[in-house]
């Protein structure tokens, strides 16, 4: 580390994606940046999240692809096996890398990065516990908080043995032969999907009516339908009562009504929570709440003067792209330059399960709950050439839009998808819900043949009340 200074224009407390690009994006600004973190670069996205979590369900992806090769005429010449150890190995060097690349852009824009826990007392005053022992303490004309999140964690399912959560999971490096997954949300499914994809017997434990709540229901219908084709067990309506260790190294969970099943993993998966544990906070005047995030404005700013925080920490959706977009607003906040607070009700989101769910803005259900009269198309990928050239024909693609005095179709609301890709098709739906687009407009707009994008052009067109193809 080069001589450090002890005053910053911002100081950041928490490396993740909302710490690191608040970071970067000020120092590209010509601030004086410190940023402060006790692990590793990246954060929980980057080292125990969404990249290792992908490269995993993209392992997935590959052994799919292999057990219907003979579909495309490729003879495999036997079953495909899964070395999960080469699997951890591959993920741990795009983890690494991507670290290192952080590491890179840190030192290229002269990002001071202190290796420590930091506590924040008053007067934007930082003590930082050295990872090595020392201590040191810095000053910031502002401060960002960006601690994060960790696994939200049940009764009787403590960590260890077969009892994982999202961080000991990707770890692995055998292939367990059967998991539990405990919620039936965004990253219980994701972790489901993997492992049913790649040979495991899964069982998803949910206490609520479905899996995926708050999703579309004709999305969510398509998902579950997707599951039970590759034999997932689904248990909606249910509570884990504990579990028994067995010999093998596994343990029996028992859930219901004097239900069991004897697995050798058991996934937690039932949410996260903020992390501001060892942020201190003494002295000042940043509020906590009751479920452990950092109270903010519309700006992200504290009770404290100056002292921002973003990311899973406060209570916006938890997903690192919008920490992204917190901390680019912060920056320009900070500078005076008098950004647009974050819409976090038209933020894109994406579920990476197979197969994939992607959408912005509300659902049909949420749009009429709003007091909307709403028009609503929806084309399905079976009828895609796309779809059929790739061999994914699952899914489709939704579109609601407001009702005009006429009865015709209106301002784009929601896009919402599921189906092959969809993760990488949705900026179309998303740029057409947040720039307030009308169904008119959007079905200008040329999309490319054949592509699977192309879908949400023909449900956009649909609404026009012309189309060609459906």
């Amino acid at each position: 580390m080069s001589e450090q200074s002890d005053h910053f224009d911002l100081v950041v407390i928490g490396g993740g994606p909302g710490g690191y690009s608040a970071a970067l994006y000020g120092a590209s600004a010509g601030l004086s940046v410190a940023l402060v973190e006790k692990d590793a670069l990246g954060g929980t996205c980057l080292n125990r999240g969404c990249i290792p979590a992908k490269a995993f369900l993209e392992t997935a992806a590959v052994k799919r692809h292999v057990d219907h090769a003979e579909d495309f005429g490729i003879e495999t010449n036997g079953t495909p096996s899964v070395a999960f150890a080469r699997t951890q190995e591959r993920k741990q060097g795009i983890v690494k890398n991507l670290v290192n690349g952080i590491g890179a852009m840190c030192k290229g824009r002269k990002v001071e990065v202190f290796n420590g826990v930091g506590s924040l007392r008053s007067g934007r005053t930082v003590d930082i516990a050295l990872g090595d022992g020392g201590s040191a303490t810095i000053t910031g004309d502002f401060v960002m908080l960006a601690s994060g999140s960790v696994p939200r964690l049940i009764p009787n399912f403590e960590r260890g043995g077969p009892i994982m959560t999202s961080d000991e999971v990707l770890d692995l490096d055998t292939l367990p032969a059967r998991v539990a997954v405990i919620g039936g949300g965004a990253i219980g499914c994701e972790f489901a999907s993997t492992f049913a994809d790649l040979g495991s017997e899964v069982t998803i434990l949910e206490g609520l009516p479905k899996i995926l709540p708050g999703l579309d229901n004709d999305v969510a219908k398509v998902v579950q339908k997707s599951f039970k084709k590759k034999k997932i067990t689904i248990k909606t309506g249910v509570m884990v009562n504990g579990h028994t260790p067995n010999d093998s190294g596994g343990t029996v969970v028992s859930f219901g009504d004097d239900e069991s099943v004897e697995v050798d993993v058991v996934i937690v998966s039932v949410g996260r929570r903020p992390y501001a544990d060892q942020l201190g906070l003494d002295g000042t005047a940043v509020v906590v709440d009751e479920r452990g995030f950092v109270v903010v404005d519309e700006y992200c700013q504290t009770g404290e003067d100056g002292v921002y925080a973003v990311g899973d920490l406060i209570n916006t959706p938890q997903l690192a792209h919008v920490g992204y977009a917190e901390a680019i607003m912060v920056i320009k906040h900070l500078l005076g330059e008098s950004p647009m607070p974050v819409m976090y009700d038209r933020v894109p989101w994406a579920i990476y399960c197979h197969p994939e769910v992607a959408w912005a803005g509300p659902d049909e259900q949420q749009a009429k709950d709003a007091g909307h009269d709403v028009v609503v198309a929806k084309h399905p990928f079976k009828f895609n050439s796309r779809a059929m050239i790739l061999g994914e024909t699952e899914g489709l693609v939704k579109v609601i839009a407001k009702k005009r005095a006429d009865g015709t179709a209106g301002q784009i609301l929601g896009v919402h998808m599921v189906g092959p890709w969809v993760t990488e098709q949705l900026s179309g739906g998303y740029l057409a819900v947040n720039w307030e687009a009308t169904v008119d407009e959007v079905a200008e707009f040329i999309q490319p043949h054949p592509s699977l994008s192309e879908l949400f052009g023909e449900t956009v067109l649909s609404l026009t009340g012309r189309n060609f193809n459906g």
